[in-house]
């Protein structure tokens, strides 16, 4: 008995398999039904279950973590584009018991150092972020399969909360309604790539998620996953300079000496070296290629091909041969491959704003894919603005080339604009100040008058401009190995200012808290209120010539209106930069010893000077419209309704002329009167009193508006118009917390003061609506000064949108984008 039970045991332990056996042969029989996809990472397609397994091989092993929207909503006002990409993350895969961790270590605070100790120590320091947890399918040798369907199938991008922030309404994903989207799931040698069609379900609130879906009730986009492999790292790391133009990246470097700056700020940028570093000019080791998508016709893909193509002249300004390249989109070629740069033709609802933005590795800067998406209406605008400005339709049916020409003139600096920030390069607002020195503004067509017409031969700019070729030259210059890198990147700073470069990027070029007056959106010349004059010349030309010539035949009159209202509304742009005038400040972003000047407030004569421009603007005469057009516009037919792009109107359906008037004189008014404005106002006088005070700019706009001579008919009308746009502006700065307490109180004094006078001047009025007039301002200063801090707000009416030539959501950068 004993001898049959041994050999009955070493039998039964003879036919165990080893436990590596079972774990191969498990692996094989787990993915057997599945198909297999080779690549940066293995996975394997569960197309019954709608699932995919990911083959984990190498653990604690960082990658490139990039989620984005492939197919979006279609609305510039929510913000979900085709091909918005959401962030990058280095992260890597950690065990934890029967789990897989996706980690996003902590590189904003870190130690550059080879102590592992010090490393260590600032390691455990800081939270990191694990982004998912998934448990372990199979194992076999090392190998870990991982089930990362649920991690695919969510709203990475947030959809659901930017529908909440745009007031769209409360959405949430519906999983029966959502599935691997296998079309774009695939791999490549250096990344891998998921994508997910996903429904969101929800009650619509908002008019911009009506117009662009078929059922608001039901919403589907795709969102995307990228693992990517990082660079190598031989990739050296380029010092930020304030002065450069380029983007920066910053963290804190807890091995720092107790005598430098801990916290340490790079440059983004591409990997781009010389054959041959010694050469004057020399072709790239790898040059920097865009790809053009397949889909943009032309003439618009030749136009982009071109603008992006400058930037070739600023790498060969400093040695490079065919170091940039643009191409198209080889045929088969996945324009999600991050081997390829790739500019996007994107298609919205309404016009809106292109974006240039990378996939970069957060560690040093190195930018891995330019990715660039392009708004399609954009042109589209350009065209319209021509249309308004030529009166080009002499018979009804014939297009002036100069039009076409004009709109793809802008197309060619929009490619350039945003490749440029895909090469790692900012904003430059200074440039239409300076010569056009730069592709980085954003560039208001420049509008000449030859022998009394109006000229757009030279609209838009047709060159790399020598602000660009200055950063290109900061970002991508190669030194010699003996050369100091530091002192050499000075001398191109110094020779940039020596120049007359100016660089002034993007929040110090907004029209409300910005204080530059070199640096504005959408402007041009180098003094602001002659320019100021100048439109508003153009645009009497313009509004003189206007008649049933500027739409073809075959329009209805009422679309008249789109094309009136970048006309009447041409200098709103140019308004917000002359204003940075009044209560300005000259600035740099100067450095101890770099020789640029200090900081200097704006003479009082060019203030004073700016003022009177903006004056201007809300003469009656300039804000009336004639009776023969105004005869010309009646309301939209059957089939046509009214949209972002219309005049807003108190009078129903027809246009409403004073409407116009309202808005226009409330672009100027609230930009004088802003609340920034008038606190730096008060604190500039009471430094010198040589500069205007904010009570000498409320007592020029009364004299102006409620003070001025009164006027007959539809003048007289536009006359009330401003005057109570000014009072509504006056009780909104008083109100305003943003404001100081001695602006507020100016303000309240002011109003008081108009009071007054309005009491005294009615007693000897005889005209009964202009009576009327004073009487009803009168009852609101007193409602206002019972209740100074609440009560009704008689808000003017708004402008239609303008920009890309303004909504007020500036905005195209990287930096934007990494910030929302």
């Amino acid at each position: 008995m004993k001898s049959l039970s041994i050999t009955l045991i070493t039998v039964l332990f003879l036919n165990i398999p080893s436990l590596s056996q079972d774990s191969e042969m498990t692996l094989k029989s787990r993915v057997k039904d599945f198909t297999e996809s080779k690549g940066y990472f293995t996975f394997y397609r569960d197309l019954k279950n709608d699932k995919i397994y990911l083959l984990v091989n190498d653990l604690n092993s960082e990658f490139l973590y990039i989620n984005s929207l492939q197919a979006g909503i279609g609305s510039n006002d929510i913000g979900l584009d085709r091909g918005q990409l959401g962030g990058e993350r280095v992260v890597k895969f950690q065990r934890y018991g029967n789990k897989l961790m996706l980690i996003q270590p902590n590189y904003n605070y870190r130690a550059d150092s080879n102590n592992p100790d010090e490393t260590k120590a600032v390691d455990q320091a800081f939270a990191k972020s694990i982004l998912w947890g998934f448990v372990i399918d199979t194992e076999e040798k090392g190998s870990i399969l991982i089930d990362i369907s649920d991690f695919i199938l969510r709203d990475a991008h947030d959809v659901i909360g930017t529908l909440k922030r745009t007031d769209q309404g409360n959405y949430n994903l519906e999983q029966s309604r959502s599935a691997i989207y296998d079309s774009n799931t695939k791999n490549f040698p250096e990344n891998t790539e998921f994508e997910a069609l996903l429904t969101f379900t929800g009650k619509p609130e908002g008019n911009y998620i009506r117009s662009v879906t078929p059922t608001p009730e039901a919403i589907t986009v795709r969102q995307h996953h990228s693992f990517v492999k990082l660079p190598d790292s031989n990739y050296i790391k380029r010092e930020f300079n304030p002065n450069a133009g380029v983007y920066a990246m910053s963290y804190l470097d807890y091995a720092t000496p107790i005598s430098e700056n801990i916290r340490k700020h790079y440059i983004y940028r591409h990997r781009l070296e010389k054959k041959d570093p010694n050469a004057t000019l020399s072709e790239a080791v790898e040059p920097i290629i865009y790809y053009l998508d397949r889909g943009t016709p032309e003439p618009i893909r030749s136009a982009l091909l071109e603008g992006a193509g400058w930037w070739n002249q600023a790498f060969e300004a400093i040695g490079y041969k065919d170091a940039f390249q643009i191409k198209m989109l080889p045929e088969g070629v996945d324009p999600m491959d991050v081997r390829y740069n790739v500019i996007q033709w994107v298609h919205r609802s309404t016009r809106g704003w292109s974006y240039g933005s990378w996939v970069g590795d957060p560690r040093t800067g190195e930018i891995i894919k330019g990715h660039v998406s392009l708004g399609s209406l954009r042109v589209r605008q350009d065209f319209l603005i021509a249309e308004g400005l030529l009166a080009p339709y002499e018979n009804g049916d014939e297009t002036p080339s100069e039009m076409e020409k004009m709109a793809l003139a802008r197309l060619r600096q929009l490619s350039a604009h945003e490749v440029g920030h895909t090469l790692g390069f900012t904003h430059n607002f200074a440039a239409s100040t300076n010569n056009r020195a730069s592709v980085m503004d954003y560039p208001h067509p420049l509008i000449k008058i030859v022998n009394g017409k109006i000229n757009l031969n030279e609209a838009y700019d047709n060159k790399i401009g020598e602000w660009d070729k200055a950063a290109v030259a900061y970002a991508y210059q190669v030194f010699a190995e003996n050369f100091d890198e530091r002192a050499e990147l000075g001398k191109i700073i110094n020779q940039s200012n020596s120049m007359g470069l100016k660089f002034i990027s993007d929040r110090d070029a907004r029209p409300t808290g910005g204080a530059n007056p070199d640096a504005h959106l959408w402007d041009n010349g180098t003094n602001p209120s002659q320019e100021l004059d100048h439109i508003l010349h153009v645009r009497k030309i313009a509004l003189e010539n206007f008649s049933e010539k500027n739409i073809r035949n075959g329009e209805p009159m009422s679309s008249l209106e789109e094309v009136l209202a970048p006309v009447y509304f041409l200098h709103r742009y140019q308004l917000e930069g002359t204003v940075k005038l009044l209560g300005g400040l000259n600035y740099s972003y100067n450095s101890r010893g770099d020789g640029l000047d200090n900081p200097q407030i704006v003479s009082p004569k060019n203030q004073e000077e700016a003022l009177q421009s903006l004056l201007k603007s809300i003469d009656p005469h300039q804000l009336s419209i004639s009776e023969d057009i105004l005869k010309l516009i009646p309301p939209k037919p059957m089939g046509y309704n009214r949209g972002r792009e219309n005049f807003n109107s108190r009078t129903g359906l027809t246009f409403d002329p004073l409407g116009a008037a309202e808005t226009a004189s409330n672009m100027t008014v609230s930009l004088i009167l802003n609340p920034q404005r008038a606190s730096r106002l008060i604190q500039y006088h009471s430094r010198d009193n040589q500069y205007p005070s904010l009570t000498f700019v409320v007592s020029q706009l009364i004299d102006k508006t409620w003070k001025s001579t009164k006027l007959t008919g539809t003048l007289g009308q536009i006359q009330t118009v401003t005057d109570n746009v000014v009072l509504q502006n006056l009780i909104n700065l008083s109100r305003n917390d943003l404001a100081t307490t001695q602006a507020r109180a100016v303000a309240y004094h002011e109003i008081d003061k108009l009071k007054l006078w309005l009491e005294s001047e009615r007693r000897r009025m005889t005209d009964s609506n202009l009576k009327a007039h004073f009487s009803f301002a009168i009852a609101r200063i007193n409602e206002f000064q019972k209740n100074p801090t609440k009560g009704d707000i008689l808000d003017p009416l708004t402008a239609p949108a303008g920009s890309p030539i303004g909504m007020q959501n500036y905005g195209c950068s990287q930096s934007d984008l990494i910030n929302r």
